[in-house]
């Protein structure tokens, strides 16, 4: 059998060598294609392969006939309809590590053009002018390195910094002392980076949780004279805050290679002449543009062959009889994986998995592996998916156990997670309610019955009169309705857990209101 593969958006032809020369392989090479080609040509090929500039939406995928692998040579899947690839059995796989010396590099410079006034010098030297004292910089060697997330590419910032004798402070949850120590770096709060950092770098993923960590709470936290450096995703810093906090000398300058909006031709941040901007070129090196072809050729080529895909973002194949059984589960794990994680506090060193009942009969490591990627997903810079969670959790010193045990008395089958961290550790458990739909039915031993999705407040608190109608008037207070409410207790009076089910987030400053109320003993605010 021949299989055709159509290559698009100008992918790096020398990296699809190995498609080009597989005697079962049809390779056609078209860089521009319009939305209508796409859809009229789409039926014909068995793989595609793209950039950025592709948009693969439902309805070409509904055309897709023949497709079986959806191969994007980078990172970033937005334009790719995950959701409906997979409903239709397509394997959508990226080539995440293809451009980390690409971005790490690009860090650098940015950070070293930063520190010499170099792009400033530059061009009012070729506007003839030879001006030495305006451009005074400072050196890298002895002062602090901030990294925000410390994954692939904040590891590679980190050994390129460490070279020029710079100190480096890492924020990461989801990293180990024991990481941290092979790495040379030294863990510390959101704040104390904030805090002692001469030089600030972020590199995690956008999401609705890091939109904006560098806010104007943020870069009043920071010692005067920092500088920032942003070559991961547009949003995380906040441009406004980033605006006030250069406009009043709090910050010495800032280089920044993303934006919240793109493309950008135009901005306040572009009249301070000491902010550095490059268009969004983190990836663009030859060596990065080949190699992520290259990845993602290799991975179309097993794909088509029926081979086992390393990189691929959504679920892998599972046989049809074992998906049968533990499919509609897969959903569950990975929200419990999700809820865990952000109940906890500090860096996860422990993540257990324990399946009892019906579903313990069946090989559930899919469903560990979901766990595992709900825990990670949130704050990691690295697609985190089914294929590559246990090898992140892993290579972050995170151990993961999986036990299965005998049949529960009162579910059916029951889902246990248990994530630990030297702070402490939560526990919940969860099934399937009529068989399809997720409960969650205990956190930490305290019963409740919940359908894990949305936005939801987790309250532990003293069981006593008036604080639960306290704190939903503190919500009502800001125009958020509570879609539903669950009461977990072990006795009359004594220690006692609330779970507010919320239309929209709850504030930060409520959030601290409610923490006030006497009686509260924490308030999580968690997103599903």
């Amino acid at each position: 059998m021949v299989y055709k593969v159509l290559a698009t958006d100008g992918v790096e032809p020398e990296g699809l060598s190995v498609l080009a020369d597989a005697p079962d392989v049809e390779l056609d090479i078209r860089p521009k294609l319009t939305a209508e080609e796409l859809m009229e040509v789409i039926p014909e090929y068995d793989a595609l392969i793209v950039r950025s500039a592709t948009k693969v939406t439902k309805a070409v995928i509904a055309r897709a006939k023949r497709l079986k692998i959806i191969g994007r040579a980078g990172v970033g899947v937005d334009n790719i309809d995950v959701r409906a690839a997979t409903a239709r059995g397509i394997i959508v796989a990226n080539a995440p590590g293809g451009n980390t010396i690409a971005a790490a590099e690009h860090t650098i410079g940015m950070m070293l053009a930063l520190a010499r006034n170099i792009p400033e010098a530059n061009a009012r030297m070729k506007a003839g002018v030879w001006d030495r004292k305006s451009f005074v910089g400072v050196e890298l060697r002895n002062k602090v390195l901030g990294i925000i997330g410390i994954g692939r590419i904040g590891s590679a910032v980190a050994r390129r910094a460490q070279a020029m004798e710079m100190e480096i402070l890492a924020y990461d949850p989801y990293i180990t002392e024991e990481r941290a120590k092979e790495l040379g770096v030294r863990v510390v709060s959101l704040n104390t980076l904030l805090g002692e950092s001469d030089f600030i770098t972020v590199h995690i993923p956008m999401s609705e949780q890091n939109r904006h960590l560098l806010d104007k709470a943020a870069f009043e936290k920071m010692k005067r004279g920092v500088r920032i450096i942003n070559c991961a995703r547009g949003g995380i810093v906040d441009e406004h805050a980033l605006y006030a906090a250069l406009k009043e000398g709090r910050v010495a300058g800032a280089a920044l290679d993303v934006f919240e909006q793109e493309p950008l031709t135009g901005s306040p941040l572009f009249s301070f002449p000491n902010v550095v901007v490059t268009p969004h070129l983190g990836a663009s090196t030859l060596e990065a543009q080949l190699g992520v072809a290259e990845v993602v050729a290799e991975e179309i080529l097993v794909a088509l062959r029926g081979g086992f895909v390393r990189n691929a973002v959504n679920v892998p194949f599972v046989g049809p009889e074992v998906l049968a059984e533990i499919g509609p589960f897969v959903g569950l794990a990975e929200k419990l994986g999700r809820f865990a994680a952000q109940l906890v506090s500090g860096r996860i060193n422990l993540i257990e998995t324990s399946f009892s009942g019906e579903i313990a009969r069946h090989d559930v490591s899919l469903l560990t592996t979901a766990v595992v990627k709900g825990v990670l997903s949130l704050a990691l810079h690295e697609a985190v998916n089914f294929v590559n969670a246990n090898e992140v959790a892993k290579s972050r010193g995170i151990r993961v156990i999986e036990t299965r045990q005998q049949q529960e008395e009162e579910y059916v089958s029951l889902v246990v997670v248990r994530v630990v961290a030297p702070e402490g550790e939560r526990m919940l458990a969860g099934t399937l309610h009529r068989g399809k739909e997720p409960r969650l039915v205990s956190i930490d031993g305290y019963r409740v019955d919940a359908v894990p999705e949305g936005h939801m407040l987790f309250i532990p608190h003293m069981d006593r009169p008036r604080i639960i109608g306290r704190v939903g008037t503190l919500i009502g207070a800001h125009d958020i309705n509570i879609a539903a409410m669950q009461v977990g207790r072990k006795e009359i009076g004594g220690p006692a857990v609330m779970l507010l089910s919320v239309d929209s987030p709850v504030p930060e400053e409520t959030l601290k209101e409610i923490a006030k109320v006497d009686g509260i003993m924490g308030v999580k605010m968690v997103s599903l």
